[in-house]
């Protein structure tokens, strides 16, 4: 049997051929740490006796939960970081200076590059597979090990192929297709495997959709989400100054797969993701039947805070005015995005209809800060989880959906089909 583009990326790595279910050790390319997580990998990497980094320019640093400082322990564990990456003259440390959700950020840095191996003290790490990477979620300690020793171990994970066919309808976005994908297999569908994304459809989505299909494959139990480099990969990275030489890989054809799922994507509707689980899908038209009322609309995160999600937003808002009841919040994904967003005109028009745009930041996100719900609140909310408590209140309750649903929800006052 041939290989998986996952199995390439680690058989390049390790200079060998390995197959799934192999338990191997690999150098890793990139290892990510955000506010929250690294300052737990720091005290690890001291206590350690480790005198300095195995490989300085393959390690970032991202504060983005809580930065700016939302109190004083939040800016104490800030401290941490800045103080690690001053001590060890870090290239790669963002704070307010630079600021981004880090997996928006980063790929907009070049610092992420097709076929690289890349770990993360954060479980949506595996947002960058969309550029044609292994990359995926380990905790602060194994972090700290891949920041000592430059490398990790691994199991090669088997692969389920998800061939997705048609051309998304209007407001039918790659969120919609993974909130589909999550419905269909559950919460842990894809446990410690790869969701490989192939088929026709991936020629109409944009880096935007992929970053989100690929950002929320752990909500289906996967170690990795992946899509082949192609054109629109090649676009997106041309006017970077990548960190390192691209390495593509292919599937091959007779490549092992343990699940082959097919999806028409043509004859998809938007989906609401329902509490208290992603795997929790319906369609818009349901909700809309249901008469979900709303108490905030929430627009951002490392899913769904790129400009595209500012565009159509703003598109939808235009001449509108959020509903009374309702407050709007969006969170761009970097200040890139934000600047690019003014530039064309889109804040202004959230700002006129009634929103409020807030920096780069996960707080929203995660019950943090900058959005959070109180008791029996409802949200719609292009964020990646909905469990009890996770915006706040534990009597709250998170719908999720795509940017245009979130928009049309926020002038209506009801979960609204935004076609």
């Amino acid at each position: 049997m041939g290989q998986t583009i996952t199995e390439k990326i680690f058989s390049q790595h390790i200079g060998r051929e390995v197959k799934a279910g192999e338990i191997i050790r690999c150098d890793i390319d990139m290892v990510i740490g955000n506010d929250i997580t690294t300052p737990i990998s720091i005290k690890a990497f001291e206590e350690s006796g480790a005198q300095k980094l195995a490989n300085p320019d393959g390690f970032s640093i991202v504060l983005d939960h809580f930065i700016p400082a939302k109190d004083i322990a939040s800016a104490n564990q800030a401290r941490i970081s800045r103080d690690f990456a001053k001590k060890h003259q870090l290239k790669n440390y963002f704070d307010e200076k630079d600021m981004g959700i880090e997996h928006a950020l980063l790929p907009e840095k070049g610092l992420i590059v097709p076929g690289d191996v890349i770990i993360g003290a954060d479980s949506h790490t595996c947002t960058h597979g969309a550029l044609g990477a292994f990359s995926t979620g380990m905790g602060s300690t194994d972090l700290a090990f891949a920041m000592i020793t430059g490398g990790n171990w691994f199991k090669v994970p088997e692969s389920i192929k998800v061939v997705l066919s048609g051309k998304p309808g209007k407001y039918t976005t790659g969120k919609d297709i993974i909130l589909e994908i999550i419905r269909l297999i559950g919460v842990d569908g894809a446990l410690y495997k790869t969701l490989e994304f192939t088929g026709s459809t991936i020629e109409h989505l944009t880096m935007d959709d992929r970053f989100s299909m690929c950002n929320m494959a752990i909500e289906a139990g996967a170690k990795n989400g992946i899509v082949a480099y192609d054109e629109i990969t090649a676009e997106f990275l041309a006017d970077k100054n990548l960190a390192r030489e691209p390495r593509i890989h292919y599937s091959d054809e007779d490549a092992e797969y343990v699940q082959v799922l097919e999806i028409d994507v043509a004859n998809l509707d938007p989906v609401i993701a329902y509490p208290f689980l992603p795997s929790n899908g319906h369609s818009v038209k349901k909700a809309v039947e249901d008469k979900i009322k709303v108490d905030q609309s929430f627009i951002g995160s490392c899913t769904n805070g790129r400009l595209a999600d500012l565009k159509v937003a703003a598109e939808i808002l235009k001449g509108q005015k959020v509903h009374p009841d309702v407050r709007l919040i969006v969170t761009p994904g970097t200040q890139k995005i934000l600047r690019e967003a003014n530039h064309l005109g889109y804040i202004d028009i959230i700002v006129d209809a009634g929103g409020v745009v807030s920096n780069p930041t996960c707080g929203a996100c995660l019950g943090g800060y900058m959005g959070i719900l109180g008791d029996e609140e409802v949200a719609i909310s292009t964020t990646n989880r909905n469990f009890v408590g996770r915006m706040g209140s534990r009597s709250s309750k998170v719908y999720l959906a795509n940017s245009a649903v979130a928009a049309a929800s926020a002038i209506t006052g009801y979960i609204t089909d935004p076609r």
